[in-house]
């Protein structure tokens, strides 16, 4: 009887990871929230880690010519940070529209709202793409690059984010597909864009075979391909009718009350991480001081780092989702029970990767670089910052929530305080005046974002996003 029942529970595990895999359609506001929850997350998990490649990847094989091509990936990743912050602020305010109108079952109004998202997406990233195409070395002075890391690193930042628009809509078509319920196309799109990057990343950065050698720039190439290729095929799903959305070139018109509305509520998240990625910046600008050993251990130890929050990320993505689809549905109660569920797996997940972190950070860092002095300081910003992962995971559920259900005001101001008026002051205060160093910096990062968890936490068990309207 007991080898049946295990069978039995292991066979029932395995077509629940299947069902997850392949997106197969349901209704995620009835039947057992355990199982609604894990049905999203599951792809949704796997499609941000696969984003988190892209960072890995990247510094894995730009970590082979030199802390100074770290250093100008470092610095045009910095902004590139905004470019991320506009394209997830608009991405939370898609999820929440088109989870919304998917609760309702309104599959018109979803359509026209994707379209609006489409519009809006390419105007923002025009404007990116012209920045980086004209001034790429003057970006680099602003950041306080060296003149050696300018020469190296102008290709790099010209590249990237003159390819801008494939970070926006591989950000856009996922949440579009997200809030619809289709996280399983998220994710695909994801395995073909990273599959690509990683192969041509050694080809084009070291020259192997018929390839030209471009250094550092051969990266940015790779990876402006590898994410092009994924936008493609989100957009042949999104318009070839085997979407949930079944989008029609017909809806394309720009509809200026849907789109007025898409801005209002993009523009909190937008600010929300507008705040929390200009704290990065000025980070970086705190750290560059220090040397470039110092910039590219904290830049190889962020992307790690990147590694673990961005899975941890999808589950908060699925919380968001699970959260606008119910309040769609008219099940508050439900979407609250969704969130906490989704946090308490999110916390086991992240003390676990802590604890690699503190044991095994040496390790970790030596993949990347044997720069003694460039490891040391990434060992430090990984130990430190991963004292605070029990408190992250909790935070970015509660505030993913409150998000999916349209309300993107408060977490903004959750974000400045956090941000703007502790972490940066703090970090400042730590590393110049009292001398720490990159370590004050590190340490900062840590206590901030332990705060403002314990404020999202606070703000969402108020439940005043119960009652948004999006």
């Amino acid at each position: 009887m007991f080898n049946y029942r295990s069978r039995f529970a292991w066979r029932r595990r395995v077509a629940l990871w299947r069902m997850a895999l392949r997106g197969d359609e349901r209704d995620y506001t009835r039947g057992p929230i355990r199982r609604a929850v894990f049905l999203l997350s599951v792809p949704m998990v796997l499609e941000m880690a696969l984003e988190s490649v892209f960072a890995v990847t990247d510094i894995f094989f730009v970590s082979r010519l030199g802390s100074e091509a770290v250093t100008a990936v470092g610095l045009t990743e910095a902004v590139l940070t905004l470019v991320y912050a506009v394209a997830i602020g608009m991405s939370m305010a898609a999820t929440a529209m088109i989870a919304r109108r998917t609760g309702e079952q309104d599959k018109p109004g979803a359509q026209i709202a994707t379209a609006q998202i489409l519009w809006v997406g390419l105007i923002t990233s025009s404007v990116v793409a012209f920045a980086g195409l004209a001034f790429p070395g003057e970006i680099l002075a602003l950041m306080g690059a060296e003149d050696s890391v300018i020469a190296d690193g102008q290709g790099y930042t010209m590249i990237i984010l003159g390819g801008s628009v494939t970070v926006m809509y591989l950000f856009l078509l996922n949440s579009i597909f997200r809030g619809a319920g289709d996280a399983a196309i998220a994710m695909r799109s994801l395995w073909l864009a990273n599959a690509i990057n990683i192969v041509l990343d050694p080809l084009l950065i070291f020259g192997l075979g018929p390839f030209p050698e471009m250094g550092v720039t051969g990266a940015a190439v790779a990876t402006t391909i590898g994410r092009g290729t994924g936008v493609c095929y989100q957009l042949w799903h999104l318009f070839d009718g085997s979407s949930r959305l079944q989008m029609h070139w017909r809806r394309l018109n720009i509809n200026m009350r849907v789109m007025l509305r898409l801005l209002r509520v993009s523009a909190g998240g937008v600010m929300q991480f507008v705040i929390a990625t200009t704290a990065w910046v000025f980070l970086m600008r705190i750290v560059a001081p220090f040397g470039s050993d110092a910039v590219a251990g904290y830049t190889i130890a962020v992307r790690v780092i990147m590694f673990t929050i961005l899975p941890a990320w999808g589950m908060g993505n699925a919380a968001a989702t699970l959260v606008g689809q119910n309040l769609g549905a008219g099940q508050p109660e439900r979407a609250a029970k969704s969130a906490w569920m989704a946090a308490r797996y999110n916390v086991i997940f992240m003390v676990l990767v802590s604890f690699v972190f503190i044991v095994f950070a040496p390790n970790i860092m030596q993949v990347f670089t044997t720069e003694q002095t460039v490891i040391d300081y990434g060992v430090d910003c990984l130990r430190i910052v991963s004292y605070g992962y029990g408190f992250f995971a909790i935070g970015m559920i509660m505030v993913q929530a409150i998000n999916g259900a349209g309300d993107t005001d408060t977490p903004t101001i959750i974000n400045f305080f956090g941000y703007w008026v502790f972490q940066l002051p703090l970090a400042w205060w730590l590393a110049i005046p009292r001398e720490m160093g990159p370590e004050g910096v590190f340490w900062g990062v840590m206590v901030a974002e332990s705060l403002l968890a314990v404020m999202a936490v606070w703000v969402f068990r108020r439940g005043r996003w119960k009652l948004r309207q999006v």
